[in-house]
């Protein structure tokens, strides 16, 4: 019987970031069973990688009791659901129900993770973590567990399959312009920082000012969407600014984008994998990620209202010329750690 491993997708990076991942691990024999968290996209971006998944759970808002309380919930949720399954393995990039829940049912979990200062849980801890080289070991020790390290980052994970796809310009309108692609910062994360609204803010401000360039915005939900039409009407009534009104695929648009701003992780990394200018807004506690593609020359900081103006640099890219991403050893190196700690657990049953 082929040992099972549960895959729970929290956040809309993790479904592409697992795609690969979960085709590598089936080729191998193992049998994948997935929860999604209706939140973020996360569920259309499943559907769109069409990955069989189960609905679990929502976001329950910014507030930390909110956010305490909706954590139980989910948990909740998952235990019945991964009693029937029966599990060998708890895979995630983070989540915290399932860890939980993984915990409850003495399932082990692995943590695959990229951003050391992120918080899990004060009291329940994976059974393994699996990091980037240039994550220091140091700064992830006090979770206690036994570390794995991978090369790269993790959207080398999938960069490699990207093919771009030009009806992108066609569905969003696109007819030439200086196209800048914008994630703005997560309002509802425990880790937001006031100053990357700030930032935000002057980026629209900036760019606004300059009629060649159009803005692709990539709220995060439907609330921060209607906050921000509300704050500038007039940048979207002009069509200075477009939202997508349906899921994307997330590579193809910073391929096709000049240039790239974003207040969190993934889309300014996935940027870097594809050599697209690429310029964070995230002012709270810098990844050894982000400082190593900053060191080098693949994404800028942009740290004050002045640097905005003077680091965010508006300039054409070439992409008449587009190679597949080279192959690396991320992926591999990745599903061979998984495989690794199933096997160890199966043989210390």
């Amino acid at each position: 019987m082929p040992k099972t491993i549960w895959i729970d997708l929290d956040n809309s990076p993790h479904v592409p970031f697992f795609v690969p991942i979960i085709e590598e691990l089936e080729k191998r024999g193992y049998k994948t069973v997935i929860t999604a968290r209706d939140c973020f996209q996360v569920c259309g971006l499943a559907d769109l990688f069409r990955l069989p998944y189960r609905r679990i759970g929502r976001h329950h808002g910014k507030h930390v009791a909110l956010k305490l309380m909706g954590l139980g919930i989910r948990a909740g949720q998952l235990v019945p659901v991964m009693l029937r399954a029966k599990p060998d393995l708890a895979l995630s990039h983070g989540s915290r129900a399932q860890l939980i829940a993984a915990s409850l049912l003495r399932v082990p979990s692995v943590i695959i993770g990229d951003y050391e200062h992120s918080r899990l849980s004060a009291v329940i801890r994976p059974n393994w973590l699996i990091v980037p080289e240039v994550i220091p070991n140091d700064s992830v020790a006090r979770y206690r567990c036994p570390v794995f390290k991978y090369p790269g980052i993790k959207e080398d994970v999938y960069a490699p399959r990207f093919n771009p796809d030009p009806g992108i310009k066609k569905q969003l309108n696109l007819n030439g312009e200086l196209v800048v692609t914008i994630r703005p910062p997560a309002t509802e994360a425990h880790y937001r920082v006031p100053e990357s609204d700030e930032l935000f803010e002057e980026v629209l401000g900036f760019l606004s000012e300059h009629p060649d360039v159009h803005m692709v915005l990539l709220p995060r939900n439907a609330r921060q969407e209607h906050e921000i039409r509300n704050r500038h009407p007039k940048l979207f009534s002009n069509g200075k600014i477009t939202i997508p009104d349906r899921i994307v695929d997330g590579l193809n648009l910073v391929w096709h984008s000049d240039l790239v701003v974003s207040g969190g992780g993934t889309m300014n990394r996935e940027a870097a994998a594809l050599g697209v200018p690429v310029y964070s807004i995230f002012r709270g506690k810098t990844g050894a990620v982000d400082r190593y593609l900053a060191s080098s020359g693949r994404m800028t900081l942009l740290t004050s209202r002045e640097e905005v103006r003077s680091k965010l640099l508006l300039a054409r890219r070439n992409r008449s010329s587009y190679t597949t991403a080279n192959e690396n050893d991320t992926l591999p190196t990745i599903v061979h750690h998984i495989v690794n700690i199933m096997e160890r657990e199966c043989q210390s049953r």
